[in-house]
C-alpha cells in the first residue's frame, strides 16, 4: 500500500492540516465509529477537562484500530466533533502526541452537544491497510 498526502497549497503546513491522502493498493479499509472519552465501563473519563478527554479517545481509537489489525498510522481522515471550537487547537496538539508526521486529512465541526453528558468532543476516523 501507498499513501501520498496531498496537499496544493502552502498555508495547511502551518496550520498543522492535510487536504487529502491518496491511498494507493489498500488491502482493507477501517471506519471507526465516534470515539469518545468512554472508560471500558461505559462511562465519561475526565468530566470538565478536555485534555484528559481528547487523551481518552484517542486511546480508544487506538485500541478499536489494533482490535482491528491497524494502529493510529494507519489514519487517513479524522473528523473531530467539538462542543467548543475554540478547543480546536488543543485538540491537535493532543492529536500530534497520537499521530506523528504529516495529520490525516480532517474535518472539525462544533456541535451543541454529543451522546452522554459532559462529553466535550468525538472523533471518528477512517484507517486503511
Amino acid at each position: 500500500m501507498e499513501k501520498r498526502q496531498i496537499n496544493p497549497w502552502t498555508w495547511q503546513d502551518r496550520a498543522g492540516y492535510s487536504q487529502a491522502w491518496r491511498v494507493d493498493g489498500a488491502d482493507a479499509v477501517i471506519f471507526l465509529a465516534g470515539q469518545g472519552s468512554i472508560s471500558a465501563e461505559g462511562e465519561l473519563v475526565g468530566d470538565g477537562d478536555f485534555e484528559a478527554q481528547a487523551r481518552k479517545t484517542f486511546e480508544n481509537i487506538a485500541t478499536v484500530l489494533e482490535a482491528a489489525g491497524a494502529s493510529v498510522e494507519s489514519i487517513v481522515k479524522l473528523n473531530v466533533y467539538l462542543t467548543d471550537i475554540a478547543m480546536l487547537r488543543e485538540y491537535g496538539r493532543v492529536r500530534a502526541e497520537f499521530i506523528s508526521g504529516p495529520p490525516p486529512a480532517g474535518t472539525a465541526v462544533q456541535v451543541a452537544a454529543l451522546a452522554l453528558p459532559g462529553m466535550m468532543l468525538e472523533v471518528e476516523a477512517v484507517a486503511v491497510l
